[in-house]
């Protein structure tokens, strides 16, 4: 009965004072916090749970200065593809980070640009294995495997500001699906324009204590380029001119460059892409799309 008299206890919310309904609480270290002033909080605010009613008035008091400095900014560029996007004031070296068209209407936090101490970008490689259905109908990988890879482009920054020290989002809406593509080489320049754009070097005269509760910090090393966390990748094994030795070598050639062995014959329906499971039963017409065999479907 205790357990259940605590859960629909009247509880009254720490900062407005107004009653916080059965769903609506968001706990404090030492008190409750109602929906409506949580929503105050900035967004890269990851220490509500840990913070008291004391620290909670001071993060507000804070965002009700940061919307005059906003009020104040008129952003020259805007960098980003995906839900999130950096605006920059490239006058007043100030930048926020938002997803939404009307930022006013969300109070997104204002940092100087001499508050970043670190830009890091990021580009994740997802590759999903592709299969096909053999003669019977059951579902089989290709043989030599193929991929569908896609990239994804993030970025972290870290700045030395009294709330916030770590902004990550994604940068990408669309995912290129190689690094020789020109969406990705696109993206790789968007993100060096942005690290150009944050980086406090090419900014004189902006003192830090102009922001919002800003403290002065040390001058920040030029941040250092975009890095590539991909691993190198070999030549893609669904090349079509790609086979695997029976020695484990990955060739692109007629001869394996491992132990000499000639490449395989490969039949191959050249309307599907349906091969058979023993190559020295060939059949007339193809299972799959009906298309006879001939000296097209040799690979």
């Amino acid at each position: 009965m205790a357990l259940f008299g605590n859960l629909f206890e009247k509880k009254n919310c720490a900062i407005c004072g107004g009653e916080i309904g059965l769903l609506g609480n968001r706990k404090l270290a030492d008190g409750n916090l109602c929906k409506r002033c949580a929503e105050q909080l900035s967004p890269f605010y990851s220490e509500r749970r840990q913070s008291t009613v004391a620290e909670i008035r001071e993060h507000l008091d804070y965002r009700e200065r940061n919307k005059r400095v906003l009020l104040g900014m008129t952003p020259t560029r805007a960098f980003g593809r995906g839900w999130n996007k950096v605006y920059v004031d490239e006058n007043q070296g100030q930048f926020f980070v938002t997803r939404e068209r009307n930022y006013m209407a969300v109070n997104p936090d204002v940092f100087s640009v001499s508050q970043v101490i670190g830009f890091q970008p990021s580009i994740h490689e997802n590759r999903t294995e592709l299969y096909h259905h053999d003669r019977e109908g059951r579902r089989v990988p290709y043989n030599p495997r193929r991929y569908q890879v896609e990239y994804r482009f993030d970025v972290t920054i870290q700045v030395n500001a009294p709330f916030v020290t770590e902004i990550s989002f994604e940068f990408s809406a669309e995912h290129p699906d190689s690094p020789r593509s020109d969406l990705y080489r696109t993206l790789q320049a968007e993100i060096l324009a942005l690290q150009d754009a944050l980086n406090p070097a090419n900014y004189t005269g902006f003192a830090p204590t102009a922001m919002v509760g800003a403290e002065p910090v040390r001058k920040s090393a030029p941040v250092p380029p975009v890095v590539e966390v991909v691993q190198p990748q070999a030549p893609s094994p669904a090349s079509p001119n790609s086979w695997t030795c029976a020695c484990g070598q990955l060739n692109h050639g007629n001869f394996c460059t491992n132990c000499g062995k000639k490449k395989p014959v490969v039949f191959r329906c050249d309307k599907c892409g349906w091969m058979p499971d023993d190559p020295t039963k060939l059949p007339k017409f193809c299972p799959n799309c009906g298309d006879p065999f001939n000296e097209n479907d040799v690979g």
